[in-house]
């Protein structure tokens, strides 16, 4: 697990994690200084043990196995500070590495302040583009669980005025097909059903609201149902998300980030998991960002981290299990 912004409440959680009972053996990425000032701000009893890569994590109560790396400034809870940019992605660095190389069988990645990343004069626009990018990935797809519902993202981080123009095709295409096979391969799901949302009102109406479901949506619905794929749209996504109808679907893809976000964050906030599909290694994450206000304050709620180290365990057994023993299984936390 990386810590996320130190100024946040990424660190809150890590050490509160440290109580609770998990299906997995955990590894914290961060600062160990910082975890016991943070500790000590919660009122909490905390011991550190640093992480030998190789050496098993036995979990205990009230200690955290903890990956040291050192911050490069000082840190103020709620007080996020440019310097520290480096240190956040280095731990990103690390943990995605570890993954890679059989280190790690999952990360977990707590909230950044992409904002102040990108003060320190570093171009960063989240964690799924970076992770993309570190393990040479070419096209990666977001999707968010939570409250009994799946989101899938056509675009990510993305201003509302670029939508329109990022929703090609071969981009269309190439999302379905890593969200039926990760719904196959990583969730178990035989045989995966997708509503795919309209990006214009409507649907575009036919056309008169907007083309984009005519000339690009439809035509790959089309082409790929002819592949097997069960898909269903495009669909208003103003009615999509009725109970009722949602029933039917594995998953939702929706064009932009809004479309669907507020609606699944609704059903599930404080215990969503976001998921990055099409990686070759397990990445979940929060679902929320670092309140800043809340660091530091003993206030923040951990619902969301538990259920993401959950799935993140979940995803890995059930790759193990389709693999078979793996020689440094018994090393890999």
């Amino acid at each position: 697990m990386t810590a996320g912004e130190p100024a946040g409440i990424g660190p809150d959680l890590c050490v509160r994690l440290a109580r609770r009972r998990l299906p997995a053996r955990i590894v914290v990425v961060a600062d160990r200084g910082l975890l016991r000032r943070r500790a000590r701000a919660l009122g909490l009893a905390l011991k550190v043990e640093d992480f030998v890569p190789g050496r098993a994590v036995a979990p205990k109560a009230g200690t955290l196995a903890v990956y040291h790396v050192p911050l490069a400034a000082p840190v103020a809870a709620g007080k996020p500070d440019p310097a520290n940019s480096d240190y956040v992605l280095r731990t990103l660095e690390i943990a995605a590495d570890g993954c890679r190389d059989g280190v790690f069988d999952a990360m977990v990645t707590g909230p950044v302040q992409k904002s102040v990343v990108n003060d320190a004069g570093i171009a960063f626009t989240g964690h799924t583009e970076f992770l993309a990018e570190r393990t040479g990935t070419p096209h990666v797809v977001m999707m968010l669980a939570g409250g009994g519902i799946r989101v899938a993202l056509a675009t990510t981080h993305v201003a509302l005025k670029d939508v329109a123009r990022r929703i090609t095709r071969e981009g269309l295409e190439r999302t379905l097909a890593i969200l039926r096979h990760d719904l196959i391969e990583r969730f178990g799901i035989a045989r995966p059903r997708v509503a795919v949302a309209g990006l214009n009102p409507h649907s575009g109406e036919a056309g008169h609201l907007g083309r984009e479901e005519i000339d690009v949506i439809a035509p790959v619905i089309e082409k790929l149902r002819g592949k097997g794929f069960d898909l269903e749209g495009p669909l208003p996504a103003d009615t999509l998300f009725n109970p009722k109808r949602l029933r039917g679907y594995d998953c939702v893809l929706v064009m932009y980030h809004d479309q669907g976000l507020p609606v699944l964050k609704y059903a599930s906030f404080g215990a969503g998991v976001n998921i990055t599909l099409g990686l070759p290694i397990i990445r979940t994450s929060v679902d929320h960002g670092t309140a800043l206000e809340l660091a530091g304050t003993g206030r923040a709620e951990i619902g969301s981290l538990v259920e993401a180290v959950r799935l993140a365990a979940e995803l890995a057994s059930r790759g193990r299990r389709r693999r078979g023993p793996v020689r440094c299984a018994r090393h890999a936390t």
